[in-house]
């Protein structure tokens, strides 16, 4: 399967929509699969974020800008928000303070299916669901969702929103889940949440003062801000139901008694006067469906005493959730945001389901047998098999997971003891998690003993990532369809038959196992196995757009799990030291010296002028907006406005720092770019303000020179080459740290410190295999590894556009103890190559000038001539001399 760029931005006609077959299937319920409001909204969004984000205040342009616009670096690696949570927050931002979308009549104007009517929707307050697939962050976006409205609120007059928030979850499960984000709001400070100190003139780390209070555990309500972290039962009207043992487990409203110790009740705080405004967050929010049920109705009570209070009722309701369907499958018309499983596969944000091919599902089959192990032991044998071959490929890294689903406890135990009797890794490492009334641990236990047992289960679940768990294999009836967001469920077994009655839909089968277990750049596979019933059921997804991978399983087949790259240590074959190779980390060559923008003088620029075009009424009333690339177009009619020219002057001016790659500086740079076009733009002076210069600003011609101009400017000025550089120390290919990679082919070296090497393409696996077996004047060689893990070995070099960047060799050789070899293969030669190969010539020369212990020679190998000669060559030695730089 081809993979997209997760942080790419999806326009709206490159999104999923149902073709005939599965609009077919549905029986045309439109309603079933598309929400009917997202797709005006994200056209709507689509052009806000065109424009520069228009119409919204200071506050959230400047949060938008800092979350979406800015480069940021988390523990030496780069951070970006998935463009599925960008489109989350800006969705909410565009319609409730742009748009003004806060009622049911305001939301009813995106409607696309004609279906939609004002009785659809129960509340009389602002409700947004955000509909996202599991695994693809839907907590992230409720974290940039608390930190707009607390600063909206805090920075922005009359403000409707609040700094109070009610964190919402179904069942304690859910609940740890969020805790470990929001616990001492870490989540906040250790991802680009909220911007430094002084970022656009605001105080926003100094100002962002929450108290976080958990249940019932409740601190003093605080003037500047309180999060409420409750599981839902916490803030339910007085009233009781019956319990079943799943709600036990999963953590659902607790017995009277136990809240007898308990101080203030949460429940009676969110409605006293010290709440006076509030917004409320609900996680896996498919289970309010129904009006009549007590979590709607606790919520409408909240809002209802406010508006009793202010005059207000809630300031806003956003809901999360991978599949907020009522019972019937239609999906909440409140829906705003949809980002379905088939786009998250599609993105690489979660592992791709593969499923047996026909051959293997034939070679297994449901036994006729009264006995459960009799009946499914080829489909409990298969899934074992597969996991094995996981296990034994990453469990230097991580332990994966063996999902087995059963239809009651009996059957869990049964499987359960067929796992670990059958297998001798299994052998004390299979997790049995009982969660109906015919499990061990009863319904009606009331005991402490009980309660501790319970405890201990739901953290041997919670645990079953980390390193040290015993557990290889979990057994269950219920997939714990919610909260439970392990990673490493690697393969899932099905022994279950779903329907409609089951209330259990197809994407909450596999929803445990679609989190990946490492880095968003490596492709992962979820393997799914099963009956007959259980497959068709899962496949069933493919009405919804869900592709699936089809493969070869069982013995012989060869696993579809990633492959780790790693440092052979325990190879007592290899000689470490000898295979070693030092890599030197140089200062910077070259670099930007943001002081000089202050230099740059707009009136010694020569650059082409525009002559000033003439726009009718009509026209001027059209402003055309495209990016500073021109790549995409648009109108938007202004009916009584124009836009304001500082706006446009601040458009253009974000949009040169960004393509010039420069984190400061738009308070210097404004009043040039500001004085160019009022001076130099056009062949005659404008007036800023002047509607016939706005809109010839929202041409083509007009906006290129601008862009062109200013990036020449700055990269004279910023851009410089100090010459010379020097060895600050040396990185040794012995300290690299394992890299999880796509799984693919590779060889397995001799002739390295890795225990197998990869590569990008096939010419760079047959050019490692030249090094490990034709060219003994080779004593070791490295491919060099990219991303989490990996050597990561990089070199700074100026781009063809003007731009910093870096650069990765592809290999480095050793043919003596002292002299080293900086390889670069190519197939087809782009734009920046010839750059690239300059800087990997310079670097060799600034080292071997900067030390006399090693010599670093640059080679340049291109594919074409490569092809011609390779049956020719002997040695190393030939390669030097035919592909050496010079």
């Amino acid at each position: 399967m081809k993979f997209s760029n997760p942080f790419q931005i999806l326009r709206p006609d490159e999104r999923w929509a149902p073709d005939q077959n599965q609009m077919d299937a549905f029986q045309s319920a439109y309603e079933k699969l598309l929400p009917p409001l997202v797709h005006k909204i994200r056209l709507a969004v689509e052009k806000w974020r065109e424009a520069g984000y228009e119409g919204a205040s200071q506050t959230s342009k400047s949060l938008m800008n800092f979350w979406f616009n800015r480069e940021h670096i988390i523990r030496q690696s780069k951070f970006s928000f998935f463009f599925s949570q960008r489109e989350a927050i800006e969705s909410i931002i565009y319609l409730y303070e742009v748009a003004k979308a806060r009622d049911k009549y305001e939301l009813m104007r995106f409607d696309s299916s004609q279906r939609v009517s004002a009785g659809m929707f129960d509340e009389n307050w602002t409700r947004y669901v955000i509909k996202m697939a599991t695994g693809a962050g839907k907590t992230k976006v409720m974290g940039l969702t608390l930190v707009w409205s607390y600063f909206h609120k805090l920075y922005e007059p009359d403000s409707p929103l609040s700094k109070n928030f009610l964190v919402i979850a179904p069942n304690i499960i859910v609940l740890n889940r969020l805790l470990k984000d929001f616990a001492g709001l870490k989540m906040f400070f250790e991802e680009p949440f909220v911007p430094e100190n002084g970022f656009d003139e605001k105080d926003w780390q100094n100002d962002f003062q929450l108290t976080l209070h958990i249940q019932d555990e409740l601190k003093p309500i605080t003037k500047s801000g309180n999060i409420f972290l409750t599981n839902i039962h916490r803030v339910f009207l007085n009233e009781e139901s019956e319990q079943s043992f799943e709600d036990i487990f999963l953590g659902i409203k607790p017995k009277p008694d136990a809240d007898v110790s308990r101080g203030l009740d949460l429940g009676k705080v969110l409605r006293s006067d010290a709440i006076k405004d509030l917004v409320v967050l609900n996680d896996e929010a498919h289970h309010i469906h129904d009006s009549s049920l007590a979590w709607f109705r606790s919520i409408e009570d909240i809002s209802n005493k406010l508006k009793l209070k202010t005059g207000n009722g809630i300031a806003l309701q956003t809901d999360f959730s991978a599949t907020p369907k009522h019972n019937n499958g239609a999906i909440f018309v409140q829906t705003i945001c949809d980002y379905p499983l088939v786009e998250a596969i599609r993105q690489n944000v979660v592992k791709a389901p593969v499923l047996p091919d026909e051959a293997s599902r034939l070679k297994i089959q449901e036994k006729d047998s009264s006995d459960f192990i009799e009946r499914y032991r080829d489909f409990i044998h298969l899934g074992y098999l597969e996991w094995e071959k996981q296990y034994e490929n990453l469990k230097k890294e991580k332990t994966p997971i063996l999902f087995v689903m059963t239809t009651n406890t009996k059957e869990a135990d049964q499987a359960a003891e067929f796992l670990e009797t059958s297998y001798p890794k299994m052998k004390n490492a299979v997790l049995t998690i009982h969660t109906n009334n015919s499990g061990e641990i009863k319904e009606t236990a009331k005991s402490k003993k009980d309660r501790e047992e319970l405890d201990k289960l739901r953290k041997a679940a919670d645990d079953i990532d980390k390193d040290n768990s015993p557990y290889k294999a979990v057994v269950s009836v219920l997939m714990l369809r919610e909260g439970w967001d392990v990673r490493n469920v690697s393969t899932v077994v099905g022994l279950r038959p779903f329907g409609a009655k089951s209330q259990i839909l197809p994407e909450q089968t596999i929803g445990r196992g679609l989190r990946k277990m490492f880095s968003i750049e490596t492709p992962e596979n979820l393997v799914v196995v099963g009956t007959t019933a259980f497959l068709e059921f899962v496949e069933s997804l493919k009405t919804e757009g869900v592709e699936f991978q089809y493969s070869p399983m069982g013995k012989g087949s060869r696993g579809k799990s990633p492959v780790i790259v790693e440092v052979d240590k325990d190879n007592p074959n290899k000689d470490m030291e000898e295979l070693d190779i030092p890599l030197p980390q140089m200062s910077p060559r070259i670099h930007r010296e943001f002081k000089n923008l202050d230099r740059i003088d707009v009136g010694k620029f020569d650059n082409p002028k525009v002559k000033l075009k003439t726009f009718t009424d009509d026209e001027l009333k059209e402003i055309v907006f495209t990016d500073i690339e021109g790549e995409f177009s648009h109108k938007t009619v202004f009916k009584d406005t124009i836009p304001d020219y500082r706006n446009v002057i601040g458009f253009f001016t974000s949009a040169i720092l960004k393509e010039s790659r420069l984190v400061t500086g738009f308070d210097i740079l404004y009043p040039k770019v500001e004085s160019f076009i009022k001076y130099k733009l056009f062949t005659e002076e404008v007036e800023l303000a002047d509607p016939q210069v706005l809109r010839n600003l929202s041409e083509a011609k007009p906006k290129d020179i601008i862009k062109s101009t200013f990036k020449e400017a700055i990269n004279e000025l910023t851009v410089t080459d100090k010459g010379s550089a020097e060895v600050k120390n040396y990185i040794s290919l012995r300290q690299t740290n394992p890299k999880i990679a796509e799984a693919q082919s590779y060889i397995i070296p001799k002739k390295s410190v890795f225990n197998i090497i990869i590569g990008d393409n096939p010419f760079e696996l047959e050019f490692a295999a030249f090094l490990e077996n034709r060219f003994d004047d080779v004593v070791s060689y490295a491919k060099n590894t990219m991303g989490e893990g990996g050597v990561n070995f990089k070199m700074e070099y100026q781009a063809e556009d003007g731009n910093i960047r870096e650069y990765y060799p592809d290999f480095f050789v050793k043919t003596r103890a002292d002299t080293f070899y900086m390889v670069e293969t190519k197939g087809r030669e782009e734009v920046d190559d010839l750059r690239k190969i300059k800087r990997l010539y310079s670097w060799c020369n600034d080292v071997n000038s900067a030390q006399k212990d090693y010599t670093y020679t640059p080679v340049y190998v291109k594919q074409e001539k490569w092809e011609d000669i390779k049956n020719d060559l002997k040695s190393f030695n030939d390669i030097t001399q035919l592909f050496n730089v010079v």
